[in-house]
């Protein structure tokens, strides 16, 4: 519908086999570099990048840092900016506080976001991670 096929779904069958998941009980202190599917489901404080992949963070799950990926999908807390060069998208019970960078984004009634929506072009470029997190720590 209005065009819906030139845009792009996330495919996680491309990923499979190359999960890692942070338990609900688990926090992690640190950044995370990864290439798969990363499913939070419980705490990191830290950044996450992934070149290639997919970060998932469920409704129990908490990021506190900058994650940059090409496919993001929200359903729990994030504090830090989103960067997400491809497909971003926020679930009912997501809850954002920070700035959001994406290609295509999908957002369902309930989400919450206190910051501000970037849409990146065709030709935008992907800031690297350490860009990022200077920048953050420039600003604290």
């Amino acid at each position: 519908m209005w065009g819906a096929d030139k845009h792009k779904k996330m495919d996680i069958g491309k990923f499979g086999g190359k999960t890692t998941i942070v338990a609900q009980e688990a926090e992690i202190n640190g950044d995370i570099s990864f290439s798969g599917i990363l499913q939070v489901d419980g705490r990191i404080i830290g950044n996450i990048n992934a070149e290639q992949g997919l970060v998932r963070v469920s409704e129990h799950g908490r990021v506190q840092g900058v994650i940059t990926a090409p496919n993001v999908l929200i359903n729990g807390e994030v504090i830090g900016d989103v960067h997400a060069h491809e497909h971003l998208e926020l679930d009912a019970k997501a809850r954002i506080n920070g700035n959001l960078y994406y290609r295509f984004i999908e957002m369902v009634m309930g989400a919450q976001i206190s910051g501000t929506l970037n849409h990146l072009n065709e030709t935008a470029s992907v800031t690297p991670i350490a860009q990022i997190a200077d920048r953050t720590r420039q600003d604290e």
